[in-house]
């Protein structure tokens, strides 16, 4: 039953909302198929990868024989080896190549697993739990179960990248206007059915496989530091006089000519006059470059894999606004490098920088100041590019968290995108249910807030429902403000604020009681129903900590100063006192309940919200059911 007849007529400001997606079999029935997809591909690599394996141990051991044969007994040439060792070397190179693939295939296959995990509300403890982004300092982020194991972060986070991890939080963790709201809608609608570009999004993201398959950083993002690429690209350059690289080519141009003396009868001296200099201007130059070829190279295997990331996108095609002005980002000016190429052409100084490493090369390199040159020449591209690579990495984290969103919108078809309103303050939904509850538990409920109506005084009995159903009311709003897709039937609402006191705890530490701890979250809630955006309060058995005609005259005067500011809400309550907090506040208030009845000696619970004031507690009860003699 709906909380409150109350009608909120339509706002001529109010949104247009993507439709639903496709229908409920269909997320199913695809993850099956493209999981037996994978599975096969994986189980066929796996295989080649053994005979390839296989077949380079045979060739070695031929290889050994035939060396024998050779050097031993004498009865072949030795020209005979070239045959394994080039037989051994194609081999190597298509084993790797095979690895890489199955390590591709396989971590497909678990991609669609975790996606079937969803489907079946067997997600929790399977992903990123979001803990590092806990802030008990935060208005409502662990009241509503944001972060944390069972978390909605757990049940969202698809991203590979710690980037799309930052944005999908900080999406939750503030309200985002109708504009940009409608926005992300339109993106998260185009995204929903693009599977393979959200699987290849998933596998581009994780860590590069080693020479086994296997990802170097074990979870997949420990090992990526995005943000620490960010930084070397934005640092100032450490290389910046030009005279040190002209010398560099001099002595360059002069250790070959020297080398060439060595040959032509012209004695050692010259050439060991330019390895002195060399020596000494090496001295000069030598930290600075090799902080310059160390970072790089730290940051090599995150560049690549950004750039895989870059280039999927690069070459993906969007109609939503949202989407597409984030690939425009991408690439700035008319005729502008694409990012992934940008990065492929330091990928290219890197391999130069490599050579060096040859010991036939070595001593060529040396003398040329290789090292040097390259240096150079990274600390020019950085100059260029280098502060482009935040902007970069915005717009992936952006697209990671768009997916993420994508990813629950087709995996719950039937959960419709909330309709968000300007111009006044209103929370009106019908068929309410918590996302992070299995479907078959999910008791809906509806609630309307707005217009005269702009509090709901909940009494009712222990378990019976009141603190999931704020968290329900706080959740949805979150999702919805995020730009996802609500566990709902329908929902209309204004850009809202969020301010609950559910999970308020004591602080041992800091001396803090639970009571003070409440005190301080409300003062926080009442400064932010002086911002910019309206409040929805969630206050949970409020001033519990208190006696009860402290209780009472705070609650009362606290939630009347909440309603003469424009803000809406939630208060639960064991004291029925304070449900006439509700009839002072006239037609701005009303009571509902939630009601219990024991049965065959046990509680039962339909969850159900009820208008008016519930009639008895089951405290006693309950204290009785665990053998207290009450």
């Amino acid at each position: 039953m709906e909380t409150c007849p109350q009608d909120v007529s339509a706002s001529p400001d109010s949104v247009a909302r993507p439709s639903p997606g496709a229908p409920a079999s269909v997320p199913r029935e695809e993850y099956d198929r493209r999981l037996e997809e994978r599975r096969g591909e994986a189980v066929r690599l796996a295989r080649h990868e053994r005979v390839l394996g296989n077949g380079r141990l045979i060739v070695f051991l031929a290889g050994v024989a035939l060396a024998w044969f050779a050097f031993g007994a004498g009865q072949l040439s030795a020209w005979w080896l070239a045959v394994p060792v080039v037989v051994f070397t194609l081999l190597l190179f298509a084993h790797e190549r095979v690895t890489r693939d199955w390590y591709r295939a396989d971590q497909a296959f678990k991609f669609y697993q975790r996606g079937l995990a969803r489907l079946d509300d067997k997600w929790a403890g399977k992903g990123q739990t979001g803990e590092r982004f806990l802030d008990s300092h935060h208005p409502y982020s662990a009241d509503l179960d944001l972060f944390g194991p069972e978390s909605l972060f757990e049940l969202l986070c698809t991203a590979r990248t710690r980037t799309g991890e930052d944005t999908l939080a900080a999406w939750l963790c503030g309200a985002a206007g109708a504009d940009e709201v409608l926005a992300r809608q339109g993106a998260v609608a185009e995204l929903a059915p693009q599977l393979d570009l959200r699987e290849d999004l998933a596998l581009l993201g994780d860590p590069l496989a080693d020479r086994k398959g296997k990802a170097k950083d074990g979870e997949g993002r420990a090992g990526v530091d995005f943000d620490g690429v960010a930084r070397w690209g934005a640092a100032r350059p450490v290389l910046t006089s030009v005279w040190p690289r002209l010398v560099a080519l001099v002595l360059g141009a002069a250790g070959l000519v020297g080398l060439y003396g060595l040959f032509a009868d012209w004695g050692l001296s010259p050439l060991l006059g330019v390895i002195f200099l060399d020596l000494i201007f090496g001295a000069f130059l030598f930290r600075r470059v090799q902080r310059v070829l160390s970072q790089v190279e730290k940051r090599a295997r995150d560049l690549a894999l950004l750039a895989n990331v870059l280039a999927r996108l690069e070459e993906a095609s969007f109609t939503a606004p949202r989407l597409a002005g984030l690939k425009a980002a991408l690439v700035s000016g008319k005729g502008a490098t694409p990012p992934s190429q940008c990065i492929a052409r330091l990928g290219n100084l890197l391999d130069v920088l490599n050579s060096r490493r040859n010991q036939l090369f070595a001593p060529i390199a040396a003398l040329l100041h290789w090292g040097t040159q390259v240096a150079y020449a990274i600390e020019r591209w950085r100059a260029r590019s280098g502060p482009a690579i935040a902007g970069w990495l915005s717009a992936v984290g952006q697209f990671e968290a768009l997916c993420a969103l994508a990813a629950y919108a087709y995996e719950n078809p039937a959960d419709p995108y909330p309709e968000v309103v300007t111009g006044e303050t209103c929370f009106d939904g019908e068929g309410l249910g918590h996302p992070l509850l299995p479907a078959a538990r999910c008791v809906r409920n509806d609630l309307r807030l707005g217009g005269e109506l702009r509090v709901l005084v909940v009494s009712g009995s222990n378990m019976s429902g009141k603190s999931t159903f704020l968290r329900t009311v706080g959740i949805n709003t979150v999702l919805a403000l995020a730009g996802a897709p609500v566990r709902a039937r329908r929902l209309r609402l204004s850009p809202l604020s969020v301010g609950a006191t559910l999970r308020i705890q004591d602080k041992l530490q800091e001396g803090v009681s639970r009571f003070k701890a409440e005190i301080d979250r409300v003062a926080q809630v009442v400064r932010l129903s002086r911002g910019r955006l309206p409040l929805l309060f969630l206050f949970d058995e409020i001033f519990a900590g208190t006696n009860s005609h402290d209780r009472g005259h705070g609650a009362d005067a606290l939630v009347r100063g909440l309603v003469a500011g424009g803000a809406i809400g939630l208060v639960t309550t064991h004291d029925l006192s304070l449900t006439h907090i509700a009839d002072r506040l006239g037609p701005r208030g009303a009571n509902v309940h939630f009601e219990d009845h024991f049965e065959d000696g046990a509680m039962k619970f339909d969850y159900r919200l009820r208008p008016g004031v519930v009639q008895h507690s089951n405290a006693l009860e309950l204290m009785r059911a665990v053998g207290l003699e009450v």
